[in-house]
């Protein structure tokens, strides 16, 4: 795979850094590319993110960091199985839980939500840093919605996180689900609501909530730049069409005199001698 060469490989985090110490210099020169190749395209192009993530790993699987890269990576694509795969594997090399509600949600995309709803009552959970456990609620909230309980879903997301007013890098997510939990219970007016609130804490644009909102509000976007460009078509087939009429009139006027001019010819002549 190609990489850029202002892309050097010290620009990845100085703990994934001293993981790769472990291997040969050129060898961790390698790797780190790589996984800077993949935190690169991760959101842009998944796809590639995915390929570049298979050198890694092909170079360095016994390395916890890439192991993971390449679960976001797979997780990116859809690749919920090879996912669960890879963050199984960083777990067991660090002993970590901080891919409990990732790999959660990997049991979620395989088509088996009762299984992350169990994962979320394990013990892990109450390991976790408190984004964590906000990411593993909105997880459990997700599975019980696949499962069909869309009122559980509602009660699953009601916590102090939720209720607090102070604004942390969770607050829109975890409002905006909220919001569209009470719509799928047909709680429109406290939906409209929590969506507003979402909106206000969602600084990041990691939401579409203003969407959400206007289309509970009835309101109808229009593109301008496609407008403008409508117009533009409009006009150039206008001028077209107005060119094509010019050059069509001297051209019927030569056609009309060429008629009279054979019409002429084929005419019998008089002679001046009538008898």
């Amino acid at each position: 795979m190609p990489i850029p060469e202002d892309v050097t490989g010290e620009e990845i985090d100085k703990d994934v850094r001293q993981e790769l110490m472990s291997l040969p210099k050129t060898l961790a020169e390698d790797v780190a590319r790589n996984l800077v190749m993949v935190a690169n395209l991760l959101d842009e192009d998944p796809e590639q993110a995915y390929e570049y993530s298979r050198v890694a790993l092909r170079l360095a699987s016994r390395v916890a960091a890439v192991r993971e890269a390449a679960g976001f990576a797979a997780y990116a694509t859809g690749k919920y199985s090879e996912a669960l795969a890879e963050f199984r594997a960083a777990r067991r090399m660090t002993g970590s839980v901080e891919l409990w509600p990732v790999m959660a949600d990997c049991e979620r995309g395989m088509g088996r939500p009762e299984r992350a709803l169990a994962m979320a009552g394990e013990p892990e959970v109450q390991k976790l840093d408190k984004a964590s456990q906000v990411e593993m609620r909105l997880v459990a909230a997700g599975a019980r919605k696949d499962m069909g309980q869309a009122e559980a879903a509602v009660v699953t997301l009601q916590s102090p996180e939720l209720a607090s007013n102070s604004v942390q890098p969770w607050t829109a997510r975890l409002r905006y689900a909220y919001a569209d939990a009470l719509l799928d219970v047909g709680r429109e007016a406290e939906a409209r609501e929590w969506f507003a609130k979402a909106l206000e804490a969602d600084q990041g644009g990691t939401t579409n909530a203003s969407d959400r909102l206007a289309e509970l509000d009835g309101v109808e976007f229009t593109d301008a730049m496609e407008e403008d460009a409508d117009e533009a078509d409009t006009a150039t087939e206008a001028d077209t069409a107005v060119e094509v009429e010019a050059d069509a009139e001297p051209k019927a006027e030569a056609e009309a005199k060429d008629a009279d001019a054979d019409a002429d010819a084929e005419a019998p002549k008089e002679t001046g001698d009538q008898g």
